[in-house]
């Protein structure tokens, strides 16, 4: 499975061992003014929002794995509403992928609705 399939599939607990830096040649890479990261994230309970919107607030896109709720969960709701209001503060973007995943971007980035393929 593929890094991009790994980050996209939703399913199970990943740890960043399973994230490897790659060596490109010809590439210059630089981790000094990176103006944004991109964050995974598993949304469990209500508690777990916070970093997400923390991390939001700083400038990072999330995704956040909701694989442990129902889109039709009360607290699914809630959290759904408070991620949505986080996006509307930085005018940012909300947007479901499936059941199992929620992207939240922040300042200046949409998410496109469209599959690229």
């Amino acid at each position: 499975m593929g890094i991009i399939s790994k980050i996209a599939s939703g399913g199970g607990q990943h740890t960043t061992d399973e994230y490897l830096d790659l060596d490109v040649e010809g590439i210059e890479t630089s981790r000094g003014d990176v103006g944004m990261n991109v964050r995974i994230a598993t949304i469990s309970e209500q508690q777990d929002v916070v970093a997400i919107k923390d991390a939001v607030y700083d400038g990072d896109l999330v995704i956040a794995d909701i694989t442990r709720h129902t889109t039709k969960d009360s607290t699914m709701e809630h959290i759904v509403d408070s991620l949505r209001q986080v996006a509307e503060e930085v005018d940012g973007d909300i947007a479901q992928k499936g059941d199992d995943q929620i992207i939240i971007a922040p300042t200046g980035v949409g998410v496109a609705r469209e599959k690229l393929n």
